[in-house]
């Protein structure tokens, strides 16, 4: 029996066949064309759907369920996109649109975040726990949250917000409107922003620095700028690093001081760090942990394992 997870995106509408294994075993995608209506994008979604089943050689009765990850307010009890800002989703009954074009009983809608946390639990970095939070750090900073075995969305569904969360009082602007917002610390983009602003530094004040050769090798500044130059000695990037560091481990303790999780599983990008990231946070979250040391059951800080395909497993897995 398999399982079809759809990572509903504003750029593509990827779709995995999912087996039992929780193993993607057949892929495809489609552009999303997000300026066109809820229908359109729904039908587009169905045949793909259709297409990846017919490709693999399954019949479509051998699918238990369809789940789908979408950006925006996406309530799991409805199978309603209530509000994407990226699509023309509003109060949009995306399943049972979606049962309208696909025969298949079982499909269910949540948060892309969320279905991403969901998949780590289940298949995942956080897999044999009840609960865990992950934490995606690419242009924003993305969470899900997992409470007994259940997604914790808020009353509303708009809960998990955790890049937006303030760790620095009248700090940096954040896209979501607020000022300090871990976001605006702790996300690529943050770390982006930082580099820029340390080459600055370094060139009003005649600081050589390796990211400079970097970036004119590269063509711009990235993530990986200050993180490649501080592995190769350079003092202005550990400096960038380290900054970084501090914020996101400020705003990891902060997590889990809240929720006590079994797992903070850290994907995005900047989790392609692997276990040097770990090891750069963990002292400041084992010093600042509410409690210190004097309980012995702590939260473990992994790297997440699904990468990429944690939208499409978690959404397959939804029903799970």
């Amino acid at each position: 029996m398999y399982r079809i997870g759809v990572d509903l995106g504003g750029t593509n509408i990827a779709v995995g066949l999912v087996n039992e294994k929780y193993e993607i075993v057949a892929r495809d995608s489609i552009p999303t064309r997000a300026e066109r209506s809820a229908e359109e994008i729904i039908v587009d979604m169905a045949a793909v759907c259709k297409k990846l089943i017919a490709d693999a050689g399954v019949d479509i009765s051998e699918i238990i369920s369809v789940g789908i990850a979408a950006p925006g307010a996406a309530n799991t009890e409805t199978g309603y996109v209530e509000y994407a800002n990226n699509l023309h989703f509003t109060n949009t009954p995306v399943a049972d649109m979606l049962k309208k074009h696909l025969p298949i009983e079982k499909v269910y809608v949540a948060n892309d975040a969320n279905a991403a946390a969901w998949g780590e639990a289940i298949a995942g970095a956080a897999k044999g726990t009840s609960n865990s939070v992950m934490i995606t750090l690419g242009t924003g900073v993305g969470g899900g949250i997992i409470i007994d075995n259940k997604i914790y969305s808020g009353f509303n569904m708009m809960g998990g917000e955790l890049g937006h969360i303030v760790i620095e009082h009248n700090g940096r602007p954040c896209s979501c409107g607020r000022r300090g917002c871990w976001e605006a610390y702790s996300s690529a983009t943050a770390l982006v922003k930082m580099t820029e602003e340390k080459l600055e530094e370094c060139k009003k004040n005649g600081r050589k620095t390796l990211m400079t050769e970097l970036v004119a090798e590269r063509g711009k500044v990235t993530g990986r700028t200050a993180c490649d130059a501080m592995r190769r000695g350079d003092e202005a990037a550990k400096e960038v690093y380290d900054m970084y560091i501090s914020y996101l481990a400020c705003g990891i303790t902060n997590i889990i001081n809240i929720f006590q999780p079994e797992v903070v599983s850290i994907g995005g990008g900047i989790s392609n760090e692997g276990q040097s990231l770990i090891d750069a946070i963990f002292p400041t979250v084992s010093e600042e942990r509410y409690g210190g040391h004097a309980v012995p059951e702590q939260t473990e800080i992994r790297i997440a394992e699904l990468k990429n395909d944690a939208g499409i497993i978690g959404a397959a897995v939804l029903g799970v």
